[in-house]
């Protein structure tokens, strides 16, 4: 029993004529015949009754047509929908991000992608931390994740796409504020914003702090870096933050940010259980997010993203730079 011979019957009760069968179907009316008796042979039972002008389901037709009929329906309908994910039309793109992750690298691509993937849809789904958003691409409830690169984890592919820089925040009427960069030595000082302790950028950037002996009190605790910048423009500590995309920055506004250039980049970027396991869109989403990301680690790879492309792992305090080879 194969799934032409079952919609082969079905159009043979719903014409009661196998010519008109085989015309619709583009085969010859011996061909429809041999579908219809392969039927038979396989149930045991009649289908069809041969009638002067035609041909009409028996008692076990209408049975195995009743059944048949709508299901084979819902597969038409699937197969469909699936020839569309295939072919990159229509479906949904899950991602899991930060508080702030669609703000801050999102905004244009999302604009260029429903541009050209109108019926596509894309949901977020906002986590407090990487490691949440790890554990949601990681049950299956989100096809993507944006995260702070960290250490391998297993079943988890992670793709490097950035490098940001380290800036401190502060109000402009800081004396810190007046330096053009800061070294280490200079955040001894500060009282700290800090994000909550199972942020993975928290985590890197109070090792590479802490590789230098430097534990600055923490004064206030926040839980996304818009929220350090802005409770750092009212005054109530300073606030280390990645150089985001898309922040205000006016040369007379209230708040100062100060590069921090030996402290080592944040990376951030994508992860999913496997790539390849992808469907077209959320490729083609993942990699229009890549295109426009500044501090580009991928851009030697070209942006269709083809290829092993190795690029640099986040380093760990005290230790040389590695790499991670990253599967597309």
């Amino acid at each position: 029993m194969t799934l032409d011979d079952l919609r082969t019957f079905i159009a043979a009760c719903r014409h009661g004529n196998l010519t008109a069968v085989a015309r619709d179907l583009g085969c010859t009316q011996s061909a429809v015949s041999q579908h219809i008796k392969r039927l038979e042979h396989e149930v045991g039972l009649d289908l069809l009754e041969r009638l002067p002008r035609g041909v009409a389901p028996t008692e076990a037709g209408r049975i195995l047509y009743a059944a048949a009929r709508d299901s084979l329906a819902g597969l038409d309908l699937a197969l469909q929908r699936l020839g569309d994910l295939r072919d990159g039309h229509g479906g949904t793109v899950r991602v899991a991000t930060g508080a702030t992750t669609v703000k801050h690298f999102m905004t244009g691509a999302i604009v260029a992608f429903r541009r050209t993937n109108p019926h596509t849809s894309l949901e977020f789904q906002t986590e407090s931390s990487s490691r949440t958003c790890l554990a949601a691409v990681a049950a299956g409830h989100a096809d993507l994740a944006w995260v702070t690169i960290g250490e391998p984890v297993r079943g988890i592919e992670q793709r490097p796409v950035a490098a940001l820089p380290w800036m401190l925040a502060v109000r402009r009427d800081d004396p810190l504020a007046e330096r053009e960069r800061l070294t280490m030595d200079d955040l001894a000082g500060i009282h700290h914003i800090r994000l909550p302790e199972t942020s993975t950028s928290r985590l890197r950037l109070d090792a590479h702090l802490a590789a230098h002996a430097i534990r600055p009190p923490s004064t206030t605790g926040v839980a996304d870096w818009d929220t350090a910048m802005l409770l750092a423009e009212l005054g109530l500590g300073h606030a280390v933050v990645p150089d985001l995309p898309n922040l205000a920055r006016t040369s007379d506004g209230p708040l100062r940010l100060v590069p921090i250039p030996d402290l080592p980049p944040l990376t951030v970027g994508w992860a999913a259980r496997q790539w390849q396991a992808l469907s077209p869109s959320a490729r083609v989403f993942a990699e229009a997010v890549e295109r426009v990301a500044p501090g580009r680690l991928r851009a030697a790879a070209g942006d269709g993203g083809a290829g092993g492309a190795t690029v640099p792992h986040p380093a760990r305090p005290g230790a040389d730079e590695t790499s991670v080879q990253s599967s597309v």
